[in-house]
């Protein structure tokens, strides 16, 4: 399966493009339901100011045609669970945003599990706004028997609330398919005050160890009764492995005399990672990770459940993908991806920050426009999309959004830098009518110069006019300290565009990192992160170097809750 991008409602493209039983680990991060509406804001250069606001997502779902609509495929599915337990929560509920939340998740979990192989699992991410009914959402669809675990993540440091606890944590639920669900057991370091209580002796060499029990009381299945050097007890090893492990030194004893076992701490594996998470950092300002999207995650997070779920070529299914971290993430580990979003926004920057990570990656793409009249179909349906994609045709944020500004005509930004001073500004201009005059270039003409911007480019559906080209022309050109000369007004068309025959001409056009947070080149795949690291897994070749901090030790289909 190759990788692969969609734009669209995850609903629709789970149902028309996701086979059954064709994905290894789900991992989403829907919106909470918050009453929040999120935006994108891209840092706008040192001198200019932060203008680029996009609405990324409405983080709420209001109770109407469409809920009511979803609602009824709920009551009318095979999983008479489901029904039972949403008709329950609608009378407890009512019509509110909450249950239109809570159906439109049910529907889409329904999806989910249906493309899950039995050796699957999915990870839910969500705040306590509305954990407690997704878990009951969650046990309906996958069964009690399969939950797993509730992780707790520390996403940041503390809250001054006036009246409550900080909330400073968000859930992730983890369940499986079935029992034979993949797992990869992580270890982490111990805590330096365990090591401290614990592995407080040391032998000649150094060598620190904690004295383990080797008396049979308590021990399933009995032990072995003997004198060990005048010592009578129930042992749990037989006197031949007793004597063995004194002739390596392995036995302690204690002033009394009792032997004990040696349990050296560079042996042990460390300790099984727990369900709550406090070592893994939220994104911050300084952390060149972050891509400007306000509920990214951090990569290692994703890693993580990533490894303890999943093997190398696994196929990784993000539904709300976002700005991408999750299969970036699974391709740095050398997993197969599929992301899905409905804004072209997201797309736009998760195909930007795949190739600034991993270039020469292939992936495909669906639902974005790939000729003239997909891109005309955009425009009739949805004029802020068909605007947001355009400007990702010549590297643009898009401006300001659905929001109506000052700056009439402003459609997307472009920051550059061809000396040491102030970075400059690309003003850009998306027309998407069948008609297109001259009257549009003198108003981008305008826009410039209102904007103290150095040129500007308008892209447009519709061939330009003659007239346009020939005003474009007579704005002459913007002159490089260096000699270079750019014209100051540029016309595309998205047909141009599209199939590589134009390209929008500007200084240092391949640095991008003024216009959009660049993602950090990855030194090849297959490489985790420094916080913990994994054994290789059943079938995994060139997972990469062990660390030292960590490892996973892998079981497929290992039975019961107990994961050790």
């Amino acid at each position: 399966m190759a990788n692969q991008l969609f734009f669209g409602d995850n609903l629709d493209v789970l149902r028309e493009s996701i086979r059954d039983e064709s994905v290894d680990l789900i991992y989403l991060d829907p919106p909470f339901n918050s009453n929040a509406t999120y935006n994108v804001l891209f840092d706008s250069p040192k001198g200019h100011e932060s203008t680029a606001q996009i609405e990324a997502f409405e983080d709420t779902w209001h109770w109407g045609p469409q809920a009511e609509k979803e609602f009824t495929e709920l009551v009318g599915q095979p999983n008479t669970q489901v029904t039972e337990v949403m008709r329950a929560l609608r009378g407890f509920l009512g019509e509110n945003d909450m249950m239109a939340y809570l159906t439109m998740m049910a529907n889409r979990l329904l999806e989910l599990h249906r493309v899950l192989k039995p050796t699957g699992s999915l990870y839910l991410h969500c705040d306590p706004t509305a954990s407690h009914y997704l878990k009951i959402v969650l046990d309906a669809v996958f069964g009690t028997e399969n939950f797993r675990s509730e992780i707790v993540w520390k996403r940041t440091s503390g809250h001054s609330d006036a009246d409550r606890y900080g909330p400073v944590h968000d859930t992730i639920f983890y369940y499986v398919k079935t029992d034979a669900a993949v797992w990869n057991q992580i270890y982490q370091p111990y805590d330096p005050a365990y090591v401290a209580q614990y592995y407080r002796y040391e032998d000649d060499d150094g060598r620190r160890f904690m004295s383990g029990d080797l008396g049979a009381a308590g021990l399933q299945g009995g032990g072995y009764d003997y004198v060990w050097k005048n010592v009578r007890r129930v042992w749990r090893v037989p006197v031949e492995t007793m004597k063995r492990l004194d002739a390596e030194n392995r036995v302690f004893y204690t002033r009394n005399g009792v032997p004990r076992m040696k349990r050296y701490l560079d042996e042990s594996k460390g300790m099984p990672i727990q369900d709550v998470w406090t070592d893994v950092e939220s994104l911050r300002s300084w952390h060149d990770e972050r891509m400007g999207y306000p509920t990214q995650k951090p990569q290692q997070l994703l890693e993580r459940i990533i490894t303890a779920s999943s093997n190398p070529s696994d196929v990784v299914l993000d539904p709300f993908c976002g700005c991408g971290t999750a299969v970036h993430a699974a391709q740095k580990l050398g997993r197969q991806w599929i992301g899905i979003d409905i804004t072209h926004l997201a797309i736009s920057l998760i195909e930007k920050r795949l190739r600034d990570a991993f270039p020469g990656i292939e992936f495909e793409v669906h639902g974005t426009p790939k000729d003239y009249e997909g891109a005309r179909n955009l425009a009739e349906r949805d004029k802020y999309q068909f605007q947001w994609w355009a400007c990702s045709l010549v590297n643009a944020q898009p401006y300001q959004g659905k929001k109506k500004g000052a700056d009439a005509g402003i459609d997307g930004l472009i920051f550059f830098q061809d000396d040491k001073s102030t970075p400059k500004k690309i003003v850009v201009s998306v027309k998407g009518g069948e008609n297109v005059g001259v009257t549009m270039v003198k108003d981008l003409i305008a826009t410039v110069g209102r904007q103290k911007a150095e040129m500007g480019i308008f892209v447009t559906l519709a061939e330009p006019t003659k007239p346009m080209l020939t005003e474009a022309v007579a704005a002459g050109y913007y002159t490089t300290p260096t000699g270079a000369k750019f014209p100051r007004i540029q016309i595309h068309t998205i047909a141009d565009l599209l199939s590589g025959k134009a390209r929008a001409a500007y200084p240092n056009l391949d640095a991008g990192a003024l216009t959009f947070r660049k993602a950090a080149l990855e030194q090849g795949e297959d490489k985790q992160s420094d916080l913990f690291h994994a054994a290789p897994a059943k079938k995994a070749k060139g997972l990469g170097k062990v660390a030292p901090t960590a490892r996973a030790v892998p079981a497929r289909g290992r039975k019961g809750r107990d994961r050790g």
